[in-house]
């Protein structure tokens, strides 16, 4: 990407894919305790959710209708996690990634193949 132009669409979807799978990455074989016991782990997975939720807003709307999902989540979840701080569930958030963040991965991936 030239460093003089805002980053396109698909760069942002590269963005969220690149954050969503950095997530699933550190994540693969930790146990939800240690999810939550480890601040490090769990403040940088935040941030990572913080960029998906932000680059999500530069996505081009007419692309992101063409398939079926909740978009404002991940834009809600960026303001949650930017602004509650200190008051957030990790429980709810190891249960998001575990049981949300693959299909929402292969969502993405399959945006970028299609785009």
């Amino acid at each position: 990407m030239d460093n003089n132009k805002l980053p396109t669409s698909l760069d942002r979807l590269k963005h969220i894919s690149e954050a969503t799978g950095r997530i699933l990455k550190s994540c693969e074989n930790i146990s939800e305790q240690e999810f939550i016991d480890n601040y490090m782990l769990n403040t940088s997975v935040l941030y990572q959710f913080i960029i998906i939720g932000e680059a999500i807003q530069y996505v081009d709307i007419e692309v992101l209708k063409k398939y079926p999902y909740k978009w404002h989540l991940p834009r809600s979840f960026r303001n949650y996690a930017a602004h509650e701080y200190f008051g957030i569930n990790l429980n709810q958030v190891y249960k998001t990634i575990r049981e949300l963040l693959p299909d929402f991965k292969i969502l993405i991936d399959t945006i970028i193949i299609n785009y």
